[in-house]
């Protein structure tokens, strides 16, 4: 399936680069400050999700309600902190084998797009040093419905100008999965097969291929 495509379409978090911890300290701090604990069993339920959807889930967690102006400040400082966090990224931060699966790519004439719920996706693709690998970036400053939703792995494969029978979506949750088959593409897993059992290919990270 990996010989015939024309476009490649990557999550970011968990795909590229690992920051999933990054979002669970901000999180967890937000939610100490709230006076509740967040653990990271918890942080799983908010892979893949959006920043609203995740504050969302968090305050169900602590069984707490606010005002949607009070949310929205919320989340504003949530991500003050994370981009404190993320802002010492840099290449050495790269998962194994991404930047030699992407040159591989460009070598073949893959068109390469990024599709992240992420609102920092092109602030963290130039920390690691590989913005300039990517034909288009959708983020979450350029859609608005959430994963599993396709909206952001259609939007990608137009920005590419193919067909979604011409992209492979690589994901690494669950969510994430059920968009790129939503969107009509085929979908690489990056995790574990009993948890992406949805993918049409399961590896444990781009170093496989």
């Amino acid at each position: 399936m990996l010989e015939h495509m024309k476009g490649a379409i990557f999550d970011l978090d968990g795909v590229i680069v690992d920051t999933a911890k990054y979002h669970f300290l901000a999180w967890r701090l937000l939610a100490e400050e709230l006076g509740f604990v967040f653990t990271e069993e918890h942080n799983e339920r908010l892979k893949g999700v959006s920043r609203t959807r995740s504050l969302d889930i968090l305050l169900e967690i602590g069984g707490m309600e606010f005002s949607e102006a009070e949310k929205l400040a919320m989340a504003d400082k949530k991500n003050r902190l994370y981009v404190e966090y993320i802002s010492g990224l840099n290449e050495s931060a790269l998962l194994p084998g991404v930047k030699e699966y992407l040159n591989s790519l460009r070598a073949r004439g893959v068109a390469i797009a990024l599709g992240s719920a992420s609102k920092n996706a092109a602030f963290i693709l130039d920390k690691l040093n590989i913005a300039g690998l990517f034909d288009a970036v959708v983020d979450g400053n350029k859609v608005t419905l959430a994963k599993p939703d396709p909206e952001v792995f259609q939007t990608a494969c137009k920005e590419l100008g193919l067909q979604p029978g011409e992209c492979v979506v690589f994901e690494d949750a669950e969510a994430g999965v059920a968009a790129g088959k939503a969107a009509g593409m085929l979908v690489v897993g990056i995790g574990k097969p009993e948890v992406l059992k949805e993918a049409d290919l399961v590896v444990a990270g781009l170093h496989e291929l």
